[in-house]
């Protein structure tokens, strides 16, 4: 039985709030002194999402400090977000391109 396959779990798309501090090249504003993003990222459960955001962003000479994730859509609607057409479109587009897609920047000033 050992050379049976497990069924392959099917992707899912995470929304993700990710807070990054300042490195050089991040592209932030001059002054800002860290950022808030919101991403949706698509894995086969949140901490593969998770990993795969932060490696992205460290690759983007981006410094992510902390990260909070808050479920699929399925989730996010049982809670009771509300989530627009556009919104909807950005995680269809991570799940079907496998990726992460950076929806918001928010940048952080003293």
């Amino acid at each position: 039985m050992a050379d049976e396959k497990k069924p392959k779990r099917p992707q899912q798309v995470y929304t993700l709030v990710i807070e990054v501090g300042r490195c050089e090249g991040d592209g932030l504003p001059k002054d800002a002194t860290g950022a808030a993003l919101i991403c949706y990222a698509s894995g086969v459960d949140e901490a593969e999402a998770v990993r795969e955001t932060v490696a992205l962003l460290k690759t983007a000479e981006m410094a992510p400090l902390d990260v909070s994730g808050y479920g699929t859509l399925e989730e996010r609607l049982a809670n009771g977000d509300e989530i627009d057409e556009e919104e909807r479109a950005l995680m269809q587009r991570a799940l079907a391109e496998n990726s992460v897609v950076v929806a918001q920047v928010t940048p952080f000033y003293d």
